[in-house]
Protein backbone atom coordinates (compact mmCIF):
# COMPACT_ATOMS: atom_id res chain seq x y z
CA UNK A 1 0.00 0.00 0.00
CA UNK A 2 1.53 3.36 -1.03
CA UNK A 3 1.32 6.89 0.77
CA UNK A 4 0.12 9.16 -2.05
CA UNK A 5 -0.56 12.90 -1.98
CA UNK A 6 -3.33 14.66 -3.84
CA UNK A 7 -2.94 18.16 -4.44
CA UNK A 8 -6.13 20.37 -4.86
CA UNK A 9 -5.65 23.62 -5.91
CA UNK A 10 -8.38 26.96 -5.33
CA UNK A 11 -8.32 29.27 -8.26
CA UNK A 12 -10.05 32.46 -6.32
CA UNK A 13 -10.75 36.13 -6.68
CA UNK A 14 -12.60 37.94 -4.06
CA UNK A 15 -13.91 34.58 -2.31
CA UNK A 16 -13.01 35.02 1.48
CA UNK A 17 -15.34 33.01 3.28
CA UNK A 18 -16.08 29.26 1.87
CA UNK A 19 -12.17 28.81 0.31
CA UNK A 20 -11.20 29.37 4.55
CA UNK A 21 -13.97 27.57 5.75
CA UNK A 22 -13.33 24.31 3.33
CA UNK A 23 -9.13 24.56 4.09
CA UNK A 24 -9.33 24.77 7.57
CA UNK A 25 -12.07 21.26 7.63
CA UNK A 26 -9.60 19.43 5.95
CA UNK A 27 -7.20 20.73 8.00
CA UNK A 28 -8.90 19.82 11.30
CA UNK A 29 -10.09 16.42 9.65
CA UNK A 30 -6.08 15.22 8.93
CA UNK A 31 -7.80 13.67 5.98
CA UNK A 32 -6.36 10.06 4.96
CA UNK A 33 -8.79 8.26 2.68
CA UNK A 34 -7.70 4.39 0.95
CA UNK A 35 -8.37 3.98 -2.73
CA UNK A 36 -6.96 1.20 -4.89
CA UNK A 37 -4.87 0.35 -2.20
CA UNK A 38 -3.07 3.64 -1.44
CA UNK A 39 -3.38 5.67 1.74
CA UNK A 40 -4.52 9.21 0.08
CA UNK A 41 -3.32 12.39 1.77
CA UNK A 42 -4.72 16.13 0.98
CA UNK A 43 -2.22 19.26 0.45
CA UNK A 44 -4.60 22.29 -0.75
CA UNK A 45 -3.14 25.44 -1.60
CA UNK A 46 -4.41 28.62 -3.77
CA UNK A 47 -3.43 28.67 -7.35
CA UNK A 48 -1.17 32.17 -8.30
CA UNK A 49 -1.15 33.97 -11.20
CA UNK A 50 1.52 34.51 -12.97
CA UNK A 51 3.44 34.23 -16.66
CA UNK A 52 4.08 30.16 -17.42
CA UNK A 53 5.32 28.00 -20.36
CA UNK A 54 2.71 26.20 -22.22
CA UNK A 55 5.16 23.07 -21.45
CA UNK A 56 5.37 23.57 -17.76
CA UNK A 57 3.87 20.67 -15.57
CA UNK A 58 0.73 21.43 -13.75
CA UNK A 59 1.42 20.24 -10.07
CA UNK A 60 -2.53 19.98 -9.18
CA UNK A 61 -4.64 16.86 -9.44
CA UNK A 62 -7.95 18.66 -9.15
CA UNK A 63 -8.78 22.78 -9.42
CA UNK A 64 -11.86 24.57 -8.00
CA UNK A 65 -12.01 27.09 -10.32
CA UNK A 66 -13.47 30.69 -9.61
CA UNK A 67 -12.49 32.65 -12.29
CA UNK A 68 -12.48 31.26 -16.03
CA UNK A 69 -15.85 33.07 -16.45
CA UNK A 70 -14.38 36.12 -16.11
CA UNK A 71 -10.48 36.29 -15.84
CA UNK A 72 -8.73 35.29 -19.34
CA UNK A 73 -5.07 34.35 -17.69
CA UNK A 74 -6.39 31.45 -15.03
CA UNK A 75 -8.74 30.46 -18.08
CA UNK A 76 -5.88 30.02 -20.33
CA UNK A 77 -4.21 28.33 -17.79
CA UNK A 78 -6.45 25.70 -16.57
CA UNK A 79 -7.57 24.84 -20.56
CA UNK A 80 -3.30 24.29 -21.14
CA UNK A 81 -3.64 22.27 -17.72
CA UNK A 82 -6.17 20.21 -18.43
CA UNK A 83 -4.96 19.28 -22.09
CA UNK A 84 -1.17 18.95 -21.17
CA UNK A 85 -1.28 16.92 -17.55
CA UNK A 86 -4.93 16.19 -17.10
CA UNK A 87 -5.56 18.30 -14.67
CA UNK A 88 -9.61 17.80 -13.55
CA UNK A 89 -11.42 21.03 -12.90
CA UNK A 90 -14.84 22.41 -11.69
CA UNK A 91 -16.31 23.71 -14.42
CA UNK A 92 -15.23 22.39 -18.21
CA UNK A 93 -14.08 25.56 -19.56
CA UNK A 94 -14.51 25.30 -22.85
CA UNK A 95 -17.60 24.86 -22.35
CA UNK A 96 -18.29 27.90 -20.08
CA UNK A 97 -16.72 30.15 -22.03
CA UNK A 98 -19.11 29.42 -24.91
CA UNK A 99 -22.17 28.41 -23.17
CA UNK A 100 -24.06 31.42 -22.72
CA UNK A 101 -27.83 31.20 -21.51
CA UNK A 102 -29.18 31.48 -25.37
CA UNK A 103 -27.36 28.18 -25.38
CA UNK A 104 -29.07 26.57 -22.55
CA UNK A 105 -32.22 28.06 -23.23
CA UNK A 106 -32.01 26.24 -26.91
CA UNK A 107 -30.53 22.95 -25.72
CA UNK A 108 -33.20 22.71 -22.89
CA UNK A 109 -36.01 23.06 -25.19
CA UNK A 110 -34.82 20.82 -27.56
CA UNK A 111 -34.84 18.45 -24.67
CA UNK A 112 -38.49 19.62 -23.85
CA UNK A 113 -38.02 21.16 -20.58
CA UNK A 114 -40.76 23.79 -20.71
CA UNK A 115 -38.43 26.52 -21.18
CA UNK A 116 -41.23 29.83 -21.19
CA UNK A 117 -41.35 31.86 -24.66
CA UNK A 118 -37.99 33.39 -25.42
CA UNK A 119 -37.41 35.85 -28.16
CA UNK A 120 -33.94 37.38 -29.14
CA UNK A 121 -33.48 40.78 -30.60
CA UNK A 122 -31.19 42.57 -31.95
CA UNK A 123 -29.47 45.55 -29.79
CA UNK A 124 -30.33 49.42 -30.11
CA UNK A 125 -26.90 50.20 -30.75
CA UNK A 126 -23.76 48.49 -31.71
CA UNK A 127 -20.04 49.42 -30.98
CA UNK A 128 -18.04 51.12 -33.49
CA UNK A 129 -16.80 47.76 -36.97
CA UNK A 130 -15.70 48.55 -40.09
CA UNK A 131 -18.67 46.27 -41.56
CA UNK A 132 -20.95 47.78 -39.43
CA UNK A 133 -23.38 50.16 -41.57
CA UNK A 134 -22.82 48.24 -44.83
CA UNK A 135 -24.46 44.81 -43.08
CA UNK A 136 -27.02 46.59 -41.72
CA UNK A 137 -27.89 48.23 -44.56
CA UNK A 138 -28.07 45.57 -46.39
CA UNK A 139 -29.56 42.66 -43.83
CA UNK A 140 -31.36 44.12 -40.72
CA UNK A 141 -34.87 43.60 -41.35
CA UNK A 142 -37.22 46.27 -39.37
CA UNK A 143 -39.25 45.03 -36.88
CA UNK A 144 -42.00 46.61 -34.64
CA UNK A 145 -41.13 46.06 -30.81
CA UNK A 146 -44.58 46.31 -30.02
CA UNK A 147 -45.87 43.20 -31.72
CA UNK A 148 -43.19 41.18 -30.72
CA UNK A 149 -44.29 41.92 -27.10
CA UNK A 150 -47.84 41.38 -27.80
CA UNK A 151 -46.72 38.30 -29.00
CA UNK A 152 -45.10 37.09 -26.34
CA UNK A 153 -47.76 38.60 -23.84
CA UNK A 154 -46.97 40.74 -21.29
CA UNK A 155 -45.56 40.84 -18.52
CA UNK A 156 -42.55 39.99 -19.58
CA UNK A 157 -38.05 39.87 -18.71
CA UNK A 158 -35.88 41.49 -20.95
CA UNK A 159 -32.49 40.30 -20.28
CA UNK A 160 -29.19 39.91 -21.67
CA UNK A 161 -28.57 37.01 -23.92
CA UNK A 162 -25.69 35.43 -21.33
CA UNK A 163 -26.65 37.31 -18.14
CA UNK A 164 -24.89 37.02 -15.24
CA UNK A 165 -26.00 38.68 -11.46
CA UNK A 166 -29.61 39.92 -12.64
CA UNK A 167 -27.32 42.78 -14.70
CA UNK A 168 -29.56 44.83 -17.20
CA UNK A 169 -32.63 42.49 -15.87
CA UNK A 170 -36.04 44.56 -16.39
CA UNK A 171 -39.80 43.57 -15.91
CA UNK A 172 -41.60 44.79 -18.67
CA UNK A 173 -45.64 45.38 -17.95
CA UNK A 174 -46.76 47.21 -21.04
CA UNK A 175 -45.61 48.16 -24.54
CA UNK A 176 -43.97 51.48 -23.40
CA UNK A 177 -42.26 50.27 -20.68
CA UNK A 178 -41.22 47.74 -23.34
CA UNK A 179 -39.91 50.54 -25.63
CA UNK A 180 -38.35 52.96 -23.01
CA UNK A 181 -36.27 49.69 -21.37
CA UNK A 182 -35.31 48.87 -25.13
CA UNK A 183 -34.20 52.18 -26.02
CA UNK A 184 -31.88 52.24 -23.06
CA UNK A 185 -30.17 49.31 -23.38
CA UNK A 186 -27.39 50.61 -25.27
CA UNK A 187 -25.09 47.53 -27.08
CA UNK A 188 -26.62 44.91 -24.91
CA UNK A 189 -28.10 41.80 -27.21
CA UNK A 190 -31.29 40.94 -25.03
CA UNK A 191 -34.00 38.52 -24.67
CA UNK A 192 -37.08 39.29 -24.20
CA UNK A 193 -38.66 36.20 -22.23
CA UNK A 194 -42.54 35.72 -21.07
CA UNK A 195 -43.27 36.20 -17.61
CA UNK A 196 -44.57 33.15 -15.31
CA UNK A 197 -47.24 34.78 -13.74
CA UNK A 198 -48.96 33.40 -10.21
CA UNK A 199 -46.31 30.85 -9.80
CA UNK A 200 -46.33 29.74 -6.20
CA UNK A 201 -42.83 28.95 -5.26
CA UNK A 202 -39.10 29.97 -6.72
CA UNK A 203 -36.11 27.62 -6.53
CA UNK A 204 -32.84 27.36 -6.97
CA UNK A 205 -30.98 24.25 -7.18
CA UNK A 206 -27.10 24.20 -6.40
CA UNK A 207 -25.32 21.11 -7.48
CA UNK A 208 -21.78 20.11 -6.68
CA UNK A 209 -21.22 17.13 -8.80
CA UNK A 210 -24.17 14.63 -8.06
CA UNK A 211 -25.17 16.49 -4.88
CA UNK A 212 -27.86 18.64 -4.70
CA UNK A 213 -29.69 21.34 -2.78
CA UNK A 214 -32.76 23.03 -3.10
CA UNK A 215 -33.61 25.98 -1.46
CA UNK A 216 -36.54 27.88 -1.84
CA UNK A 217 -35.29 31.74 -3.12
CA UNK A 218 -36.82 35.55 -2.87
CA UNK A 219 -35.38 37.37 -6.00
CA UNK A 220 -36.94 40.47 -5.16
CA UNK A 221 -35.10 40.72 -1.49
CA UNK A 222 -31.88 41.71 -0.44
CA UNK A 223 -29.11 40.10 -1.43
CA UNK A 224 -28.44 38.79 2.34
CA UNK A 225 -32.54 37.46 2.58
CA UNK A 226 -32.99 35.98 -1.24
CA UNK A 227 -32.30 32.20 0.29
CA UNK A 228 -35.12 31.29 2.47
CA UNK A 229 -34.83 29.48 5.72
CA UNK A 230 -37.57 27.00 4.81
CA UNK A 231 -37.67 23.27 4.93
CA UNK A 232 -40.92 21.52 3.05
CA UNK A 233 -41.17 23.27 0.33
CA UNK A 234 -40.81 20.71 -1.89
CA UNK A 235 -42.91 16.60 -1.83
CA UNK A 236 -40.16 13.97 -2.81
CA UNK A 237 -41.97 13.83 -6.31
CA UNK A 238 -41.40 17.35 -6.71
CA UNK A 239 -37.68 17.12 -5.10
CA UNK A 240 -36.76 14.15 -7.53
CA UNK A 241 -37.84 16.24 -10.35
CA UNK A 242 -35.83 19.16 -9.89
CA UNK A 243 -32.63 17.43 -9.14
CA UNK A 244 -33.57 15.36 -12.36
CA UNK A 245 -33.38 18.71 -14.09
CA UNK A 246 -30.67 20.16 -12.44
CA UNK A 247 -28.30 17.06 -13.27
CA UNK A 248 -29.43 16.63 -16.85
CA UNK A 249 -28.36 21.12 -17.26
CA UNK A 250 -25.26 20.04 -15.42
CA UNK A 251 -24.05 17.06 -17.18
CA UNK A 252 -25.26 18.04 -20.64
CA UNK A 253 -22.43 21.33 -20.07
CA UNK A 254 -19.93 19.46 -18.55
CA UNK A 255 -20.44 21.71 -15.18
CA UNK A 256 -19.73 20.26 -11.99
CA UNK A 257 -21.00 23.40 -9.60
CA UNK A 258 -24.33 25.34 -11.09
CA UNK A 259 -27.40 26.25 -9.73
CA UNK A 260 -30.24 25.82 -11.72
CA UNK A 261 -34.11 28.48 -11.06
CA UNK A 262 -37.02 27.11 -11.19
CA UNK A 263 -40.84 29.01 -10.88
CA UNK A 264 -43.47 26.40 -9.92
CA UNK A 265 -47.05 27.25 -12.09
CA UNK A 266 -49.93 25.33 -11.87
CA UNK A 267 -48.61 21.73 -11.75
CA UNK A 268 -45.24 22.62 -13.71
CA UNK A 269 -41.68 23.88 -12.74
CA UNK A 270 -40.02 25.87 -15.55
CA UNK A 271 -36.53 26.28 -15.42
CA UNK A 272 -36.18 30.31 -16.44
CA UNK A 273 -32.52 30.67 -15.21
CA UNK A 274 -29.74 27.84 -15.39
CA UNK A 275 -26.61 29.03 -17.02
CA UNK A 276 -24.72 30.27 -13.62
CA UNK A 277 -21.60 28.05 -13.46
CA UNK A 278 -20.53 30.10 -11.14
CA UNK A 279 -22.95 30.84 -8.20
CA UNK A 280 -22.70 32.49 -5.61
CA UNK A 281 -21.25 31.02 -2.68
CA UNK A 282 -20.61 33.43 0.04
CA UNK A 283 -21.91 33.11 3.81
CA UNK A 284 -23.49 36.68 3.33
CA UNK A 285 -26.17 35.30 1.26
CA UNK A 286 -26.25 31.54 1.51
CA UNK A 287 -25.98 31.80 5.75
CA UNK A 288 -27.98 28.70 6.80
CA UNK A 289 -26.75 26.45 3.74
CA UNK A 290 -22.99 27.68 3.85
CA UNK A 291 -21.83 24.89 5.52
CA UNK A 292 -23.79 22.36 2.95
CA UNK A 293 -21.57 24.25 0.28
CA UNK A 294 -18.72 23.85 2.21
CA UNK A 295 -19.03 20.11 2.61
CA UNK A 296 -20.31 19.09 -1.05
CA UNK A 297 -16.73 20.98 -2.18
CA UNK A 298 -15.32 19.08 0.50
CA UNK A 299 -16.94 15.64 -0.77
CA UNK A 300 -16.36 16.53 -4.44
CA UNK A 301 -12.82 17.53 -4.95
CA UNK A 302 -11.58 15.28 -2.73
CA UNK A 303 -13.33 12.27 -4.51
CA UNK A 304 -12.10 13.61 -7.87
CA UNK A 305 -8.62 13.83 -6.09
CA UNK A 306 -8.52 10.59 -4.56
CA UNK A 307 -10.35 8.86 -7.80
CA UNK A 308 -7.91 10.55 -10.40
CA UNK A 309 -11.53 11.11 -12.38
CA UNK A 310 -10.95 12.09 -15.98
CA UNK A 311 -11.75 15.36 -17.29
CA UNK A 312 -14.18 14.98 -20.13
CA UNK A 313 -12.93 17.33 -22.43
CA UNK A 314 -15.16 17.43 -25.44
CA UNK A 315 -19.11 17.46 -24.79
CA UNK A 316 -21.19 14.45 -26.33
CA UNK A 317 -24.70 15.56 -26.71
CA UNK A 318 -26.15 12.42 -29.00
CA UNK A 319 -26.96 10.16 -25.83
CA UNK A 320 -29.66 13.14 -24.70
CA UNK A 321 -30.58 13.39 -28.14
CA UNK A 322 -31.14 9.51 -28.41
CA UNK A 323 -33.46 9.77 -25.72
CA UNK A 324 -35.43 12.54 -26.93
CA UNK A 325 -36.11 11.09 -30.40
CA UNK A 326 -38.17 8.39 -28.31
CA UNK A 327 -41.02 10.82 -27.36
CA UNK A 328 -41.34 9.25 -23.83
CA UNK A 329 -43.11 11.22 -21.41
CA UNK A 330 -41.49 14.57 -20.19
CA UNK A 331 -41.14 12.69 -15.89
CA UNK A 332 -39.71 9.14 -18.06
CA UNK A 333 -37.60 11.11 -20.41
CA UNK A 334 -36.06 13.51 -17.62
CA UNK A 335 -35.07 10.57 -15.86
CA UNK A 336 -33.30 9.20 -18.49
CA UNK A 337 -31.41 12.20 -19.22
CA UNK A 338 -30.57 12.29 -15.78
CA UNK A 339 -29.03 8.75 -16.01
CA UNK A 340 -26.70 10.00 -18.35
CA UNK A 341 -25.66 12.83 -15.79
CA UNK A 342 -25.02 9.90 -12.77
CA UNK A 343 -23.05 7.70 -14.71
CA UNK A 344 -20.81 10.55 -16.22
CA UNK A 345 -20.75 12.04 -12.41
CA UNK A 346 -20.41 8.54 -11.05
CA UNK A 347 -22.84 8.76 -8.72
CA UNK A 348 -22.46 5.20 -7.18
CA UNK A 349 -18.64 5.37 -7.03
CA UNK A 350 -19.02 8.48 -5.63
CA UNK A 351 -20.97 7.24 -2.79
CA UNK A 352 -18.48 4.33 -2.11
CA UNK A 353 -16.05 6.92 -1.24
CA UNK A 354 -18.36 9.08 0.75
CA UNK A 355 -19.25 6.39 2.90
CA UNK A 356 -16.24 4.68 3.44
CA UNK A 357 -14.20 7.74 3.91
CA UNK A 358 -16.60 11.10 5.01
CA UNK A 359 -18.64 9.62 7.61
CA UNK A 360 -17.01 12.36 10.10
CA UNK A 361 -17.60 15.64 8.01
CA UNK A 362 -20.46 16.61 8.82
CA UNK A 363 -19.58 16.34 12.40
CA UNK A 364 -16.44 18.00 11.90
CA UNK A 365 -18.18 20.96 9.78
CA UNK A 366 -20.44 21.32 12.79
CA UNK A 367 -17.65 21.88 15.55
CA UNK A 368 -15.90 23.82 12.99
CA UNK A 369 -18.49 26.25 12.48
CA UNK A 370 -19.12 26.84 16.63
CA UNK A 371 -15.52 27.90 17.23
CA UNK A 372 -14.14 31.70 17.20
CA UNK A 373 -12.53 31.44 13.69
CA UNK A 374 -15.49 30.49 11.95
CA UNK A 375 -17.18 33.44 13.24
CA UNK A 376 -14.02 35.71 12.38
CA UNK A 377 -13.77 34.62 8.78
CA UNK A 378 -17.76 35.57 8.41
CA UNK A 379 -16.88 38.87 10.08
CA UNK A 380 -14.28 39.17 7.22
CA UNK A 381 -16.49 38.43 4.60
CA UNK A 382 -19.26 41.05 6.17
CA UNK A 383 -16.71 44.12 6.48
CA UNK A 384 -15.59 43.49 3.06
CA UNK A 385 -19.37 43.78 1.81
CA UNK A 386 -21.34 45.86 4.73
CA UNK A 387 -21.04 49.44 5.41
CA UNK A 388 -18.59 49.76 8.77
CA UNK A 389 -21.72 50.39 10.95
CA UNK A 390 -23.47 47.42 9.31
CA UNK A 391 -20.75 44.65 10.65
CA UNK A 392 -21.50 44.03 13.88
CA UNK A 393 -25.18 43.43 13.48
CA UNK A 394 -24.91 41.49 10.51
CA UNK A 395 -21.85 39.28 11.90
CA UNK A 396 -24.27 38.34 14.45
CA UNK A 397 -27.22 37.94 12.39
CA UNK A 398 -25.56 35.06 9.72
CA UNK A 399 -23.39 33.78 13.16
CA UNK A 400 -27.32 33.20 14.35
CA UNK A 401 -28.18 31.24 11.19
CA UNK A 402 -25.48 28.97 11.04
CA UNK A 403 -26.01 28.51 15.33
CA UNK A 404 -29.33 27.15 13.63
CA UNK A 405 -28.02 24.85 10.91
CA UNK A 406 -25.58 23.25 13.72
CA UNK A 407 -28.74 22.80 16.04
CA UNK A 408 -30.63 21.49 13.38
CA UNK A 409 -27.82 19.78 11.84
CA UNK A 410 -28.00 20.14 8.44
CA UNK A 411 -30.68 20.81 5.64
CA UNK A 412 -31.97 17.87 3.84
CA UNK A 413 -29.58 16.98 0.73
CA UNK A 414 -29.54 14.67 -2.00
CA UNK A 415 -26.07 12.62 -3.51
Amino acid sequence: MANVTRKIGLSLGADLCWPKCYEEILDRMNLEVTHAGDKIRFEISRVTIEPYSLSQHCDYDVVIDRLTHWYHTSREWIKKSILMDGLYVYNNPWSLQSMEKQTTYCAMMKLGLPVPETWMVPPKSYAPHSDLDVTLERYAQMFDLGTIGETIGYPLFMKPYDGGAWKGVSRIDDVDALRSTYEKSGTLLMHLQKSVEGFDRFVRCIGIGPQFLLISYDPAAPLHARYEMKLDFVNDDEKSLLEDMAMTINSFFGWDFNSCESLHHNGIWHPIDFANACPDSQVTSLHYFFPWLVMANIRWSTFCAATRKKMKMCLDWDPYWRIMEQNLPYRERLSAYAAIGHQRMETDRFREYCDRNLTHLEEQTREFFGTDLAKQTIRRKVAALFPEHEVESFTEHFWERIQRWRNDLSPQTSF
